[in-house]
């Protein structure tokens, strides 16, 4: 009997838009001979069931979400595709926890841990991964700003703490521009990360679990005119994703291996990726995406491709991967 793929997509944050394109794209190249596809939009005040023709959106009913279920039918796996909060920060992988059903992300702990920066660093901090030197700051408390450019230096970057698509970053070349640039952080999370700015190439990978074996992707390197890998960098055409990354075999392997190493040390059982700037010293860990843009032009889709692989048969993996937990 077909399981039943419930592709959730949505929420409440800044990256809405992003994730209902992730969701879509996701849900058109899921195996149809092998599951039943249905499409949830979630909402603040409700999870909807939807089908779409072309652009039009129809609402066929709304999710009971005491035992997560809609018009009788149950689900037997969540594909999360919604970037932000809730379901990214781990909030809704505990409630499908709680439900025994099983998700495509990995665990609800990886992902509270993933989402905030700060504490992603500390619990990396172990591993020997690089890490750029920063400044944690939560809403309504006081800071030196001549003290915060004394310890990282110029140019630096203020960003929160969780949260991505790089909304509320900014890099600050003066110290006359650090306040502005950490009020406007705060306007999207009551906690905020300033860094030091890590000269070098941008690159990301991408990894899964298949078959009980994690699995890396071809590196991609982030070329863009901008400042930084921004908003418009990412989804402006502002940028050239090239993958794979034309760079050093040895630094391809140095990428990997903190990647695997990452993936491993902290518990990671579903599809993440993890963003770096190869520096002069070697690579630094930037953040990890736990539900990574997965639009037809999204990165980790573009890397699915050069590994020579179709989009149907990566996705189906992932879904056996969430069933075989």
């Amino acid at each position: 009997m077909k399981k039943n793929i419930a592709v959730i997509y949505g929420g409440p944050s800044s990256e809405r838009p992003i994730s209902i394109l992730s969701g879509r794209y996701v849900a058109s190249v899921i195996d149809r001979e092998k599951y039943n596809v249905y499409e949830i939009l979630f909402n603040t005040d409700n999870w909807q069931l939807v089908e779409w023709e072309g652009e039009q959106m129809k609402v066929l009913g709304v999710v009971d979400k005491g035992d997560f279920s809609c018009n009788g039918v149950k689900y037997d796996v969540a594909c999360i595709m919604i970037h932000g909060i809730p379901g990214e920060n781990g909030l809704l992988q505990g409630y499908f926890e709680m439900m025994g059903i099983p998700v495509t992300t990995c665990s609800s702990f990886f992902c509270t841990i993933a989402f905030n920066k700060y504490s992603c660093k500390r619990l990396l901090a172990d591993t020997g991964v690089k890490m750029a030197n920063d400044v944690y700051l939560r809403k309504g408390e006081s800071y030196d700003a001549d003290a915060i450019v004394a310890k990282l230096g110029l140019p630096l970057f203020v960003k929160p703490s969780d949260g991505g698509s790089s909304f509320g970053v900014t890099k600050v070349k003066a110290v006359s521009q650090l306040p502005e640039a950490i009020d406007y952080a705060f306007g999207e999370s009551d906690t905020i990360l300033i860094e030091s700015a890590i000269t070098g190439r941008e690159i990301t990978q991408a990894i899964y679990m298949d078959g009980g074996r994690a699995i890396p992707l071809p590196i991609t390197e982030i070329v863009t005119t901008n400042e930084y890998f921004d908003y418009d960098a990412k989804y402006n055409g502002k940028s050239e994703e090239i993958c794979p990354a034309p760079i050093p075999e040895s630094l391809a392997e140095e990428v990997t291996r903190c990647t695997k190493k990452i993936y491993a040390h902290l518990g990671a059982t579903g599809l993440i990726r993890i963003d770096y700037i190869a520096g002069e010293d070697g690579v630094y860990f930037l953040e990890i995406n736990a539900t990574p843009g997965m639009t037809r032009m999204s990165l980790v889709p573009k890397m699915v491709r050069v590994a020579g692989c179709d989009m149907t048969s990566f996705i189906t993996a992932i879904i056996e991967n969430a069933l075989a937990k």
